[in-house]
């Protein structure tokens, strides 16, 4: 199964440092900047929203450049490799999947010469799926889980209040196992004694 990370909403306080700490590590290594989860918030709750890493991978499925593959347990993307067509964002069922563009390094966006014509005023932004800046490719950027770094997702070793986990195979089948566990301690004893298998005592 693949790996992927969920975010407990009661112990999530809104603060966005998974936000910042996952956007700064991305950028650090040459990625796009735009945080790959948002924080979502409701009345009550607060919690990180992310890729789910589908087994089935709709996103890649709908991919026309092959940009989104499965490697290493994970649903991983290729910022290279994508061309800006959106269908993974369509097709995404969770809405994990946005688009950024980074402008280059040390040039400010309005940066004008003698030489050339004013540079334009900045679109009102609309959607990350309608939004066009002059200049900028926007591509497809969607959880990673941190793959680059050996010291796993930044978001996990940033969350101050521990709300955020990485699943894994060996995790799930733990979970799994406590429930069956969970769920003999709740059974009658006589639907317990029914069950159980025959040549063992029923007593």
């Amino acid at each position: 199964m693949n790996q992927y990370i969920i975010a407990d909403p009661k112990r999530c306080i809104g603060c966005n440092t998974c936000m910042a700490s996952c956007s700064q590590e991305h950028q650090r290594h040459g990625l796009q900047s735009a945080p790959r989860l948002q924080v979502m918030r409701n009345r009550l709750d607060s919690a990180p929203v992310m890729c789910h890493q589908c087994e089935d991978a709709p996103c890649a499925q709908v991919c026309p450049v092959n940009a989104i593959r499965r490697e290493n347990h994970a649903i991983h993307l290729n910022e290279s490799l994508c061309v800006s067509c959106k269908l993974c964002g369509i097709a995404c069922p969770f809405g994990a999947i946005s688009f950024s563009g980074s402008a280059p390094l040390a040039i400010p966006r309005d940066c004008n010469s003698a030489k050339a014509l004013p540079a334009p005023l900045l679109p009102r932004a609309v959607s990350p799926f309608l939004d066009c800046v002059p200049g900028l490719r926007a591509v497809a950027v969607k959880c990673d889980l941190c793959s680059f770094s050996s010291e796993g997702p930044a978001c996990i070793r940033t969350c101050p209040t521990q709300a955020i986990t990485l699943v894994t195979a060996q995790l799930a089948e733990k979970a799994s196992q406590q429930k069956r566990l969970n769920a003999i301690s709740v059974l009658p004893v006589g639907l317990i004694a029914l069950s159980a298998p025959e040549g063992e005592s029923r007593s």
